[in-house]
């Protein structure tokens, strides 16, 4: 199984405990998700992050295709970190760690580290250097300019 690696970090103008605010609650990923992508929460209980959560939703990542995706939160500490994998859906593997920490400054430093895996052995590589590797590169580029939006913009 080949395992790929996607890193950004990104400085937010805004507490840590305003960031979790925004970012522990799974109804803002719609937010920072493009709109090309239909995403559409099926089900979560409300309630911000914690360890055990299931989230269900669908999306269309590619050719309009629509596809189910179930993430479970395994780790998550108030203010600082959580992680959410997928158990269901179309990575092989997929865990996405968030992590926030305060900065002198007073701004977050929000780094999102993602590992995943691709089914399908050789074609799955093949369709990770064709596709999917610049597709989650433009997802993770629209939720910078996103975030840019929403928290950097304020004077």
């Amino acid at each position: 199984m080949k395992l790929y690696k996607i890193e950004t970090v990104q400085y937010i103008n805004t507490s840590v405990e305003e960031c979790w605010d925004f970012f522990s609650s799974p109804k803002n990923l719609q937010i920072i998700t493009p709109d090309n992508m239909s995403f559409e929460i099926q089900y979560f209980d409300g309630k911000r992050m914690y360890q055990g959560q299931i989230i269900t939703y669908t999306l269309k990542p590619l050719l309009g295709i629509k596809i189910s995706w179930v993430t479970e939160i395994t780790a998550s500490k108030e203010n600082q970190y959580f992680i959410d994998i997928q158990r269901f859906g179309p990575y092989k593997l997929w865990h996405h760690k968030h992590f926030f920490e305060a900065t002198e400054d007073g701004k977050t430093k929000m780094t999102d580290i993602v590992h995943y895996a691709l089914p399908l052995g050789i074609l799955g590589r093949l369709m990770n250097r064709l596709v999917v590797k610049t597709k989650l590169k433009a997802i993770f580029e629209y939720r910078h300019h996103k975030i840019e939006e929403l928290f950097n913009s304020k004077l």
